[in-house]
């Protein structure tokens, strides 16, 4: 389980808008992921199981929260973690507030498949849905993004991909922090 920590934290962070809540949602998985060992069928994708069990922990606290105390639902950010030059610091910070404009099932799956590189297949699982669905969600997800950059273009979504893998919202960076 230790070596998925940080799948887990960048997987966190679509969720919360704090490194420290973030933490707490993954101490809160492993909590329960150790707790219900037993319930982990052997033969399925250890990191698929976490991230349903994170998914529902998280929509269990929102609940709850909505319960005890209205106006604590903004618990969804995903800030950059490394230090950018400030041109990419820009680039990054639209990239980060269009993602933000996503309705959070879009945000998740772009998250799960675009970010973490999670399958269709997992990320159906983890999400509850069709893999149609899910695609549907990307897809949408994808010309959101877009949409609220101004931009139409697939040379512009290639250069964004790119931005993306050098690095420049680097989850793993997490880890070493």
């Amino acid at each position: 389980m230790v070596h998925l920590i940080p799948a887990l934290r960048a997987f966190a962070r679509t969720f919360c808008r704090t490194p420290d809540d973030a933490d707490d949602l993954v101490q809160e998985t492993l909590t329960k992921g150790l707790a219900n060992i037993d319930k982990f069928e052997a033969g399925t994708r250890m990191k698929s199981w976490l991230f349903t069990i994170m998914r529902n922990t998280y929509y269990t606290r929102v609940r709850a929260a909505v319960r005890e105390a209205p106006g604590l639902l903004d618990c969804a950010s995903l800030r950059p973690i490394s230090e950018a030059t400030q041109e990419w610091s820009v680039q990054g910070k639209e990239v980060h507030q269009a993602i933000q404009s996503l309705p959070e099932h879009q945000r998740e799956v772009l998250m799960l498949i675009g970010v973490l590189g999670v399958s269709y297949e997992e990320t159906a699982e983890i999400c509850g849905c069709a893999v149609g669905t899910v695609k549907s969600r990307l897809n949408r997800a994808r010309a959101g993004v877009l949409e609220y950059l101004g931009e139409s273009s697939s040379q512009t979504l290639m250069e964004r991909r790119s931005y993306l893998s050098e690095g420049q919202l680097d989850f793993e960076a997490e880890r070493r922090r």
